[in-house]
């Protein structure tokens, strides 16, 4: 018999799981959108194929992944193709909100160091976004994310040195609140602590702090789990205590978590991600409180490791204690506020 691909439809389908709480309505705040990456295209059809797929996935909000640039544009102004192409889909996406999930926000990629060499340019580069994104764009993602072992990582980011302490970077985010907009951070668990230095100072900009500040499970930390989560749940203790931060749950099927699902000959269960990572978004919730986290798909990202329906029924299952408030500010509520994401 041949072996199915990790992360294919095949795959993927040999876990169907019941939909619990069918009804209750999601906002998806994380997700991408590109063309041929991990052999496949992930673009509406495929967005709306897994958001179809049982869950009552009310609206989402797009993720900057550095697909679509312009390069034929100033290197200032790249980012503003990806933002262009995906007002499109989300224009596309509105025409049957009544029948699906549809795309209520962007959160786009600047360089916000800009901000260091001209204010202008990184001005003139926000207003590009905003006049292209149909009054969608709700915030900015400029990535940290840098470790010392990149060989050994699925997903490299090569974030400079230090970039939450940069002056330059600071001052950035300091327009970025100027300007109304948000700031998500993707960062591994050992930047942690320099993302709390970036918190506390420039408090005046809401922060979302992604997959968990995720976690490395690979490479030389593949031994180190417990460790590092122990270490994990002191550091987010202490940002949780930035009022201006909110959590992103999720994300933590990706690759690079170390669970090794994505090289399984069958993706998880919901019990089984329960078994495996419920620690951290119990502890991530008592540390926020539930009005300042969102459930997030990562999508299609952990889509290698595990099915969309599987992965919110995992959700539910972890909110079954929670009264009515809290559920709806976990898969709703506090995504929509903090991304303006309102009708």
């Amino acid at each position: 018999m041949t072996a199915l691909t990790p992360g294919s439809d095949l795959w993927l389908h040999q876990v169907k799981e019941e939909i619990l709480e069918p009804e209750r309505p999601i906002i998806d705040p994380h997700h991408h959108l590109w063309k041929k990456r991990f052999n496949r295209d992930y673009l509406l059809p495929e967005l709306w194929s897994d958001t179809n797929s049982g869950h009552n996935i009310v609206k989402t909000l797009f993720m900057e992944c550095r697909a679509f640039y312009d390069r034929d544009s100033p290197e200032h102004l790249m980012s503003v193709g990806e933002t262009k192409y995906i007002a499109q889909l989300a224009r596309q996406s509105q025409k049957t909100k009544n029948q699906q999930a549809y795309i209520a926000g962007i959160v786009a990629h600047v360089d916000l160091c800009l901000a260091g060499e001209s204010e202008e340019l990184l001005l003139e580069a926000l207003e590009q976004h905003r006049q292209c994104s149909d009054g969608l764009l709700k915030g900015i993602r400029h990535s940290a994310a840098r470790d010392k072992h990149p060989e050994d990582l699925f997903i490299v980011s090569s974030a400079p040195a230090y970039l939450h302490g940069k002056e330059s970077f600071r001052k950035g985010i300091r327009i970025l609140a100027d300007q109304g907009l948000t700031y998500d951070t993707w960062h591994y668990h050992h930047q942690n602590l320099d993302f709390l230095d970036l918190a506390r100072a420039v408090p005046e900009c809401t922060m979302v702090l992604d997959h968990f500040g995720t976690p490395l499970g690979v490479g030389v930390y593949k031994h180190c789990r417990e460790e590092i989560f122990q270490e994990w749940k002191q550091e987010i203790r202490e940002i949780a205590k930035c009022e201006n931060v909110y959590a992103k749950l999720g994300g933590l099927a990706m690759p690079d978590n170390g669970f090794g699902w994505h090289n399984a000959e069958c993706p998880p269960t919901s019990d089984e991600l329960l078994h495996a990572q419920q620690k951290y978004y119990m502890h991530t919730i008592e540390c926020f409180g539930p009005e300042r986290c969102m459930f997030e798909s990562n999508f299609p990202v952990d889509r290698l490791s595990i099915n969309y329906h599987v992965l919110w029924n995992a959700f539910k299952k972890m909110a079954m204690d929670f009264n009515e408030e809290e559920k709806h500010a976990l898969f709703y509520a506090t995504a929509e506020k903090v991304y303006s994401l309102q009708d």
